[in-house]
């Protein structure tokens, strides 16, 4: 047993090791962050003429998303390479940026973290992978439903989002025109809901089903809030990442009045937390709107351990609790992001003991032809036998319990 003094000096090493490698990563509240993104800002609302009032509108963010490899190069000058390798891609499947998002660039190089999650690249041309890999074409009873659970669906309501996720598991539904859910489609989705009452929790998405506007959206919202056996509503979206002007005081007022509503969001890197990502997160979190974070294990943009914790506890301090850890799907043209398992397992191993268990997330692969989400843990049960079990600490300690028959009677 080892003493007191050594016990906390060691604790206190593991302590600021940490701390040297949290200086190394991208955060988006640091200074020269924030003055990098001021001046890209100032650049994109000279190029669209644009006013600070505009900059705070989501709907002109989404007028004036970045399409094209002109618009991007007056912003960041790209060499000829660069430019023909974005076109070609793109040709396969549009990208689009919202100005905000842009403006959160350091480059437009495959290192960025923001250009890796956003701009085409020439690794979308592998034709690894495939098209529909959680089968959802196959799980899709009716309108724009998706049942892979029992008790809970999913409801599709758009192709639309802010900016174009080059890692997106419905890349195939992007096309070349934003577009809603058909007012057939969806009610024929909310009749599905209404003759199921085993449904008890729906999933609303797309696309980015923040990309409606408010009444469009409280109109589904509300429908779904008025069938009796469904509990609990939640949204999937990116928003308050790429576009953290959608989230406005209107829109969480009225969100808060078909609650409990839950929103799932996705941040996949410190960089994206900024002072107006987290007022967006409180806004929301003030109106008493449950936030959870759906983070993808990307290869080259967070699968590193400290970054995945740094940005845990970061979204803690927003009132965000580290929901899950996506496993990349193999989505053909996404395929260049994918990890191993193993990275995954290391990180988790890593966040164990290290972190608060606040800001450890399930860590998740998605079973093919939609056969559900599998969770991916380490294994700290070493070996049982009659009389004890082994487990291992998280420090890789291994420590005796006894063993003791559960069928004893009370005397």
């Amino acid at each position: 047993m080892e003493n007191l003094e050594n016990r906390q000096f060691d604790l206190v090493q593991k302590g600021k090791e940490y701390v040297k490698h949290k200086h190394d990563i991208s955060y988006g509240l640091t200074p020269s962050r924030i003055a990098k993104q001021s001046k890209i800002k100032a650049k994109l609302l000279r190029l669209f003429k644009g006013s600070e009032e505009d900059w705070k509108d989501w709907v002109w963010q989404m007028q004036y998303r970045i399409i094209s490899v002109e618009q991007l190069n007056e912003i960041f000058p790209l060499g000829d390479s660069r430019k023909a390798e974005i076109h070609e891609a793109a040709s396969k499947v549009r990208f689009a940026i919202s100005p905000y998002y842009l403006s959160l660039m350091d480059s437009c190089e495959n290192t960025d973290p923001i250009a890796m999650m956003s701009l085409p690249s020439s690794l979308e041309l592998l034709k690894s992978g495939t098209i529909d890999p959680m089968g959802e074409s196959f799980a899709n009873p009716a309108g724009s439903i998706t049942r892979r659970y029992p008790d809970r669906v999913i409801i599709n309501v758009t192709n639309s989002c802010a900016s174009f996720c080059r890692h997106c598991q419905r890349k195939r539904h992007i096309g070349s025109i934003d577009m809603k859910t058909s007012d057939k489609k969806i009610r024929d989705s909310l009749h599905f809901i209404e003759n199921h009452n085993e449904i008890r929790d729906v999933l609303v998405t797309g696309g980015d089903a923040l990309s409606l506007a408010d009444d469009e959206l409280e109109f589904i919202v509300s429908k779904i809030r008025n069938v009796k056996h469904v509990e609990i509503i939640r949204i999937g979206t990116r928003m308050p990442a790429n576009l953290p002007q959608r989230i406005t005081p209107g829109l969480a007022q009225m969100l808060s009045k078909y609650g409990p509503i839950y929103v799932n969001t996705q941040f996949n890197h410190p960089v994206e937390i900024t002072e107006d990502s987290m007022s967006a997160l409180n806004i929301l979190a003030d109106k008493g709107i449950v936030l959870g974070n759906q983070m993808v294990l990307l290869k080259g943009i967070n699968d590193n351990r400290h970054v995945v914790r740094f940005l845990n506890e970061k979204l803690l301090v927003a009132r965000v609790r580290p929901y899950y850890i996506f496993h990349a799907k193999s989505v053909q043209g996404t395929t260049h992001f994918q990890t191993s398992i193993e990275k995954g397992l290391e990180i988790m191993e890593y966040l164990r003991g290290n972190t608060s268990g606040l800001a450890i997330p399930t860590y998740v692969f998605n079973a093919p032809n939609g056969l559900g989400k599998i969770p991916i843990s380490p294994n700290y049960l070493v070996r049982e036998s009659e009389n004890e079990i082994i487990l291992q600490t998280w420090e890789n300690r291994h420590i005796s319990i006894e063993k003791h028959d559960s069928t004893e009677t009370r005397k």
